[in-house]
């Protein structure tokens, strides 16, 4: 066969092509989904609960029985589910999630509950009716970061996420144990904010889902190990205020950003959905 001949029976990558093409500039980001019935809307929070235990646990989040995240029931807005005390992140199942009042009583399960992370999450949870989830782990960075008791700058586009969103809570007095101390937590995080500095324990994120929640968490976490990393080099150059503020604002693409993570888990970990 000819090289004429060879090119003649070759098909051409168009054929391949949309029928009508799509224009980058009208393409929206998938929806977080919704549901018509509390338990479709209980069983997607509780798998992303689980996947969020998991993903931490990747980026080293696990220290020891310390860290949590709340996920606030659908149907009973003073409830919500939580991760068991001494279960390893990297084991957390859907099945090993139990369910707390705001009275301190576990209704489903039979294991002990952190009881710092019930004061502090039970606490931000009553003052925020739009927090659906909230996060709280040792993170290293984060740890390092609320040590010098500052917010963070908006030095980087990931940084600006937080500017103008997040607050500091400028004390420290120990475990939090009591539902004084939570109220304080929840007072300082305030009324829109995504992100509460701990000074001198660590950062807690709060999500309109549990996959915002868990994606904040992350986010800051990376951000403050930037800044770290930018300040232990020099000085860094701050963005600009009308450049950072629409990004502090936004709370577009949260729970899509967390999307690629819980995919990745869910196929190489499928036993969390048990």
């Amino acid at each position: 066969m000819t090289s004429l001949d060879t090119a003649a029976v070759q098909t051409s990558i168009t054929s391949q092509f949309r029928d009508v093409p799509l224009q980058i500039d009208k393409q929206r980001f998938v929806p977080d989904p919704s549901f018509d019935d509390y338990e479709s809307e209980r069983l997607h929070r509780k798998q992303q609960l689980a996947a969020a235990f998991r993903v931490f646990a990747r980026f080293g989040y696990n220290l020891g029985v310390a860290g949590h995240i709340t996920a606030r029931d659908p149907e009973l807005p003073d409830h919500f589910w939580v991760n068991p005390l001494a279960v390893p992140f990297g084991r957390m199942r859907v099945s090993d999630l139990e369910l707390v009042n705001h009275r301190g009583e576990i209704v489903i399960g039979d294991r002990p509950v952190n009881r710092a992370g019930f004061v502090i999450h039970s606490q931000v949870h009553l003052a925020r009716p739009d927090v659906v989830a909230a996060a709280h782990a040792h993170a290293v960075h984060g740890k390092a970061w609320s040590a010098l008791g500052r917010l963070l700058d908006p030095i980087t586009q990931d940084s600006c996420l937080f500017y103008g969103s997040h607050s500091l809570y400028d004390d420290f007095n120990g475990i939090v144990v009591d539902d004084d101390e939570g109220q304080r937590v929840a007072g300082a995080l305030g009324p829109e904010n995504k992100l509460v500095i701990l000074r001198n324990h660590g950062f807690l994120t709060v999500g309109r889902s549990v996959e915002e929640a868990a994606w904040l968490f992350i986010t800051a976490d990376e951000t403050a190990r930037a800044q770290l990393l930018a300040e232990a080099a020099g000085t860094p150059v701050l963005i600009r205020d009308e450049v950072a503020a629409p990004l502090g604002r936004s709370r577009a693409r949260g729970g899509f950003s967390f999307r690629p993570y819980f995919e990745e888990i869910v196929v190489e970990q499928p036993d969390l959905l048990d």
